[in-house]
């Protein structure tokens, strides 16, 4: 019998894997202020559930293709005529509508159909953890790869031209990894609450830290906490352990702002 046989273990893992990479990621969607972004990529990618149901691939490649093609379109049309928040609005609410009218002419997935919104970490089995650990070192490669591009970016899309970098290219490196953790943490807290598991680490962690590094080590410090805590809470009080793990992270944002407060 291995550690891998036990369901809490191979949940933990989920959690920690999903952690690992929505942090570091999260704290470039707070620089960005892509909050929105964030969000109506994981919406959208509800369509991509129900095409893998419908056609029988996996979950992962339906999500992962369709929360690309938002991105991607987004990025594109962006300045071209529309508002970025327009098009965001549009197009993630048409998507997930188009996803769940498509659902409903599937037999047998409209329970299956709330583990996808919610997540079901608790049913995490060895091969779905296998991809999340696969895309979560795979974002984690990619942004310690283009780190100081991306911050100078991020920091300033002049300096950025001024030192020989593209910051569109390195948009849509941020692009490509958002939506590689948006298919990987379907499971783990489903696609409604994905934006928060980015978002509030990353928020958290700010009041705490001076510098990027610091903010990015103390964010996934944050998130594997939420992660695991908000499992031992689910465990313990038999919560759903997807709401559980953002709750937890939620408190933690409280408590680190009151932190700030009081420091002044």
């Amino acid at each position: 019998m291995s550690l891998l046989d036990s369901f809490l273990t191979r949940a933990a893992l989920a959690g920690l894997g999903v952690a690992l990479a929505a942090a570091p990621l999260g704290c470039f969607v707070v620089w960005r202020r892509m909050a929105y972004f964030g969000d109506a990529t994981a919406h959208a990618s509800i369509l991509g559930v129900a095409l893998a149901l419908g056609f029988d691939i996996s979950v992962f490649t339906g999500a992962l293709v369709v929360a690309l093609a938002m991105a991607t379109t987004v990025s594109t049309l962006t300045g071209r005529g529309y508002a970025m928040d327009t098009l965001l609005g549009v197009m993630a609410h048409s998507a997930l509508a188009f996803g769940l009218v498509a659902v409903s002419f599937i037999d047998g997935v409209r329970i299956d159909l709330m583990a996808y919104l919610f997540g079901d970490i608790l049913a995490v089995g060895r091969g779905e953890l296998a991809v999340i650990w696969g895309g979560a070192l795979l974002v984690l490669g990619l942004l310690a790869w283009r780190w100081q591009a991306l911050l100078t970016a991020t920091l300033s899309p002049d300096l950025a031209h001024a030192s020989g970098i593209d910051p569109r290219r390195e948009q849509l490196v941020l692009t490509l990894a958002l939506a590689v953790v948006v298919a990987v943490a379907i499971k783990v807290v489903g696609v409604l609450l994905i934006a928060a598991l980015l978002i509030i680490p990353a928020a958290a962690a700010r009041p705490l830290s001076r510098t990027p590094e610091r903010m990015v080590g103390a964010a996934i410090a944050l998130a594997c906490a939420s992660a695991l805590g908000g499992l031992w809470l689910a465990y313990q009080f038999d919560t759903p352990t997807g709401p559980t793990m953002v709750s937890l992270a939620a408190c933690l944002f409280a408590a680190t702002s009151l932190l700030s407060v009081q420091r002044g």
